[in-house]
């Protein structure tokens, strides 16, 4: 493996198992989640071979938190920031940052991680 290759990710699969899945994750069915994972050719950009979209939506069905690589992001804010080579990021609200990409097991930990957090801020019951 070169330096430029990737690890390979064994928890691949189970992202990718997870593609157009969407459920509630509270009692009253107002916040729901939803997973969009495809495999796609590897290039610079993703180099994985996957595009993915894990995204947290609330009551009026806007996304209030997300991560996905649909776009390249700035690694700093302002005018002068700089685009980042990598495509994965997350959304908070109106916020984007980028997101440093382990594998998908910890894509997958850190997303309910957060989906969590938000939710016992927002008193919901799941």
């Amino acid at each position: 493996m070169s330096k430029n290759e990737p690890e390979k990710d064994h928890t691949l699969s189970l992202l990718l198992d997870l593609d157009g899945v969407s459920f509630f994750v509270d009692h009253a069915e107002s916040w729901r989640v939803k997973f969009e994972v495809r495999r796609v050719p590897p290039t610079g950009e993703r180099p994985r071979g996957i595009s993915y979209a894990i995204t947290l939506h609330g009551p009026s069905g806007k996304r209030v938190f997300g991560y996905d690589n649909a776009h390249p992001t700035q690694a700093t804010g302002g005018p002068g920031g700089k685009k980042t080579r990598s495509q994965d990021h997350v959304h908070r609200d109106d916020t984007i940052r980028p997101y440093k990409f382990k594998d998908a097991a910890t894509l997958l930990a850190d997303f309910w991680t957060n989906v969590d957090r938000i939710l016992d801020s927002k008193g919901v019951k799941k």
